[in-house]
């Protein structure tokens, strides 16, 4: 029994004639954090967007716990344990921050653990205990890339996608960011996670892929690739 809780086999997302996404495999194993580096436009969104049901695969495999869920839809994927928080947060501005946590929640039927995980958000986010009755657009960024990861959260996943989590942030609160992702893990979560800073993603994730214009063009122990020249030149800026 392999320990990989997801595998993507030869993923191809096309739009129209665009292929975004050419054949790419990948494999998360349970309890790691998983970094997916590339610059703008390698089709990482895309991929993402792949596994929580939002982009139709064109081809390929998406093997969840052992099961095929390619072709199932957004929320069912989210009831059988996946989670994203999306590029961009699309927190509900005119909701409070305790409003559209329970937005994230959507996908669990049992009161008892809707409240745990409302708990867990707030003490994993202090900051957001203390605004949880303000209005989410009023939130500073940080607290707003809080909100968008407290929220995937809260229906429980075994798998949180996060789509550019560190994207506009001052580096100070891009250090707590990817704390907090590092404390969800701990606490058992597996972690996909989509990066341009892929210096910080690197210190933190145990296995990375690089895609570049819609296919891997390297992978291997997060470790080895903060150590890669090649990589760090082209991604780092030496």
């Amino acid at each position: 029994m392999s320990n990989h809780i997801l595998q993507v086999e030869n993923l191809v997302v096309q739009y129209g004639s665009i292929r975004a996404v050419k054949g790419v495999s990948m494999n998360v194993e349970q309890g790691s954090i998983v970094a997916i580096l590339g610059a703008n436009g390698a089709g990482k969104s895309s991929f993402l967007r792949a596994i929580s049901g939002m982009s139709p695969v064109a081809e390929g495999k998406i093997i969840f716990e052992g099961k095929d869920i390619t072709a199932l839809a957004p929320e069912k994927i989210v009831a059988r344990g996946i989670s994203q928080s999306p590029e961009g947060r699309r927190i509900f501005p005119d909701l409070t921050v305790n409003e559209n946590l329970m937005i994230g929640a959507f996908a669990v039927k049992d009161r008892a653990q809707i409240s745990k995980n409302l708990q867990e958000a707030y003490s994993l986010f202090p900051q957001l205990a203390v605004r949880k009755e303000q209005m989410a657009g009023t939130l500073s960024g940080g607290e707003q890339q809080m909100l968008a990861i407290a929220r995937a959260r809260m229906s429980n996943p075994k798998l949180l996608i996060l789509d550019e989590p560190s994207l506009g942030l001052a580096p100070l609160i891009v250090r707590d960011i990817f704390q907090i992702i590092q404390n969800i893990n701990k606490q058992g979560t597996t972690v996909l996670i989509v990066e341009q800073n892929a210096l910080q993603t690197l210190k933190i994730a145990h296995y990375a892929y690089v895609l570049e214009v819609g296919s891997t063009s390297m992978s291997g122990a997060a470790q080895d690739l903060l150590h890669d020249e090649s990589l760090i030149n082209s991604y780092l800026g030496g």
